[in-house]
């Protein structure tokens, strides 16, 4: 399928890796311009089609800035702002997580999300047109003790888009949300995989499979890997998606049974 996104100019933040990665080898696959936002800038700058990779810490206040100046700078215009980056840390309980971690974590995953749309919308506003797709999870629904700042900061990241798309839907600007489950990312792998696995006395792969089919009866009885949520972000973003605004869509093979 076509969608229609040749020469649109994509900026993804924490684009480096895992799902950001793999929308921006999507983007390229579909023509578009990428202009890509990361610590580790190694992964694409091997990538194969147009693009601007522009080293950063997306989670210092004056990046985002800077990454969607050195889109407009180069290619004079933004059209598709993917807002990616984010993390998790597992917690031992509520009472363990101090101001710091709480303040560190809505940085990571809501703060930077605000300050990229921030330094977006303007060029956004000025052409009367747009579309910022958040990647949120699965956790802004089926909040997880364990992870209870990070569930938190991503259930915020769906208002903050809803209001979004309410005061921006008029002059042509739309506002989504993706909602990944478990996903086969490098982060997820090296945190929760490793202890998913050594909990069971698996190798990775086994747990990850007892995880999906036994603990989480997920429907489709598998965990996702980054290219699963790539063409839904690559939906959204285009014009086949016109009429989308102010929704979420998840990406999480049946683990919510009901929402």
């Amino acid at each position: 399928m076509d969608l229609q996104l040749k020469r649109r100019v994509v900026v993804i933040t924490a684009a480096g890796s895992g799902i950001g990665l793999a929308c921006a080898k999507f983007f390229l696959g579909e023509g578009a311009v990428v202009v890509a936002g990361d610590i580790a800038t190694a992964a694409l700058e091997a990538l194969p089609g147009e693009i601007l990779a522009v080293q950063g810490d997306l989670t210092k206040p004056d990046a985002p800035a800077a990454l969607a100046r050195a889109a407009i700078e180069r290619f004079g215009t933004i059209d598709v702002l993917v807002n990616n980056i984010g993390g998790a840390a597992v917690r031992e309980s509520f009472l363990s997580v101090d101001d710091d971690q709480w303040n560190v974590m809505f940085n990571r995953n809501m703060m930077a999300m605000i300050r990229s749309c921030r330094a977006v919308l303007p060029t956004m506003i000025e052409k009367r047109g747009g579309s910022i797709v958040t990647i949120a999870s699965t956790n802004s629904r089926q909040p997880d003790p364990f992870l209870i700042d990070y569930s938190a900061a991503k259930a915020a990241l769906l208002s903050v888009s809803k209001s979004l798309s309410i005061e921006y839907g008029p002059l042509g600007i739309r506002v989504n949300c993706v909602s990944p489950g478990p996903t086969r990312t490098p982060a997820f792998m090296r945190s929760i995989g490793v202890i998913m696995a050594a909990k069971w006395g698996m190798s990775s792969e086994e747990a990850l499979t007892h995880y999906a089919t036994k603990v989480q009866t997920m429907a489709l009885g598998r965990v996702g890997d980054p290219e699963d949520v790539a063409p839904i972000v690559g939906f959204l973003a285009s014009d086949l998606a016109r009429q989308v605004t102010g929704s979420e869509y998840t990406v999480n093979g049946g683990l919510l049974k009901a929402q």
